[in-house]
């Protein structure tokens, strides 16, 4: 069955417990709740100053930039990226999405199932 539904009714999820992470949201767009039965779509907004935890994990991910400038931090460095980019994130590859600017950094990522934390 084909579901649609909208950002703005998602209640997001906060992750704010410094030093690991700070100012990061996530919205589950589409998931099990949807009856999405292996992969999960997420809306996360990361504020100025926010960082995303730094992690591995044995999936990958496939993140698509909506806004503002961030910062993906990975064991041989770290790139820039803005609204349009792309960024393919591989299994085991230790990273960290860090907001680079002063407004909002707003970007889709998609996970295996087993990858969202509910």
């Amino acid at each position: 069955m084909v579901t649609v539904g909208k950002r703005g009714t998602v209640v997001p999820r906060a992750y704010d417990a410094a030093p690991s992470v700070s100012g990061v949201e996530k919205r589950v767009l589409i998931g099990p709740k949807q009856g999405a039965p292996r992969f999960v779509m997420r809306h996360f907004t990361v504020a100025p100053r926010g960082y995303s935890p730094e992690h591995t994990h044995p999936w990958e991910h496939e993140v698509y930039v909506l806004s503002g400038r961030g910062r993906v931090r990975f064991d041989d460095g770290a790139v820039e990226v803005t609204s349009g980019d792309t960024v393919f994130v591989p299994p085991m590859e230790k990273h960290q999405f860090q907001n680079a600017g002063d407004e909002a950094f707003e970007f889709l990522c998609i996970v295996p199932l087993v990858g969202d934390d509910g």
